[in-house]
């Protein structure tokens, strides 16, 4: 008994002493949890597989090859299944979308079989899904692929992701909103594997990532990152979606911003090779996307020196008891 209260002690010790030095020279790598708690309220089966945007009026869904405007009861009420029509680059794939101030922005490129190419930023009439504008991204920044895209309103920036891995996958890229032009990049610590989405909200990066292996039931994964004016940024698990139907393949993610409520898309039924449909598990003849509706309530999460101490004294009782 004595033996295991000395060693619980000496890590509660050393956290007391040396704890507060380490978090004060670098607290965003303290002892963090998510900022939000997340609780389902429902599903709504979509036309598109990519991304969703929300602009409070209605719900935006992106197919591959297909925009789509759904209202807020989950009914279609206007599709545009020809959306590359006056893109100055070709294009045969649209990741994720975001919306914002009447405009959908859309990330596009040609992919095939895990390799894409010809990246671009396609913004569409929000009334019409049709195309305005378009400018391409930076080939020195060495992104590879883009997934998903998203629009942060306070900066007046756009942000995208690489599904592609190794070096691509590592970064975020942001753009300017107003002038097209490549900012930077910033390298995620750590790194989260095969990113699907992106979304800003309150201040926040969140990413989603298809990390879970469908074959074994494995959940995938919401991010959170905690980008400052450095060239790297922590990330911090924010949710494991577990409740999920049937473990497949996450997509895009938005958050609504008249209800505050979380979307993310979600496909289930066909087995997924090199970022492509190819065949179907056990039980479905049809790949199936939906919408999930999450409620978010503050956690009160946070970093500060005292809570991440108490943080550290947490996690050291639990390994112990």
């Amino acid at each position: 008994m004595l033996k295991r209260c000395s060693l619980i002690a000496l890590p509660l010790i050393m956290c007391a002493l040396f704890g507060t030095a380490s978090v004060q020279a670098d607290p965003e790598i303290s002892c963090e949890r998510p900022i939000y708690k997340y609780t389902l309220i429902d599903t709504f089966e979509v036309k598109g597989r990519q991304g969703v945007a929300s602009d409070g009026n209605y719900y935006y869904v992106s197919g591959s090859k297909a925009l789509y405007k759904y209202d807020k009861t989950g009914k279609l009420v206007m599709s545009n299944e020809q959306p590359f029509e006056g893109y100055p680059i070709a294009s045969n794939h649209i990741g994720g979308i975001d919306v914002f101030n009447g405009e959908i922005f859309v990330s596009a490129e040609n992919f095939m079989d895990g390799v894409g190419k010809d990246i671009q930023i396609a913004i569409h009439d929000a009334n019409t899904l049709k195309l305005k504008r378009a400018f391409k991204f930076e080939p020195s920044s060495g992104q590879e692929e883009v997934s998903a895209i998203c629009v942060d309103t306070d900066k007046r920036t756009v942000w995208m992701t690489s599904w592609v891995g190794e070096e691509s996958g590592r970064y975020i890229y942001e753009y300017s909103l107003d002038s097209g032009k490549y900012l930077r990049k910033v390298h995620l610590q750590p790194v989260p594997q095969w990113l699907q989405g992106i979304h800003y909200w309150k201040g926040k990066l969140f990413v989603t990532a298809d990390d879970g292996t469908a074959d074994f039931d494995e959940p995938d994964n919401l991010y959170r990152i905690d980008v400052t004016d450095k060239s790297y940024a922590h990330v911090v698990r924010e949710k494991i979606f577990t409740e999920v139907k049937r473990q497949g393949e996450i997509e895009g993610s938005a958050v609504d911003p008249k209800t505050g409520e979380l979307l993310v898309l979600f496909n289930r039924g066909a087995r997924i090779v090199l970022g492509m449909p190819k065949g179907f598990y056990p039980g479905y003849d049809r790949e199936i996307s939906e919408v999930y509706r999450y409620k978010m309530v503050p956690t009160g999460g946070g970093k500060t020196p005292k809570e991440s101490q108490a943080c550290c004294s947490e996690v050291i009782y639990r390994q112990n008891g």
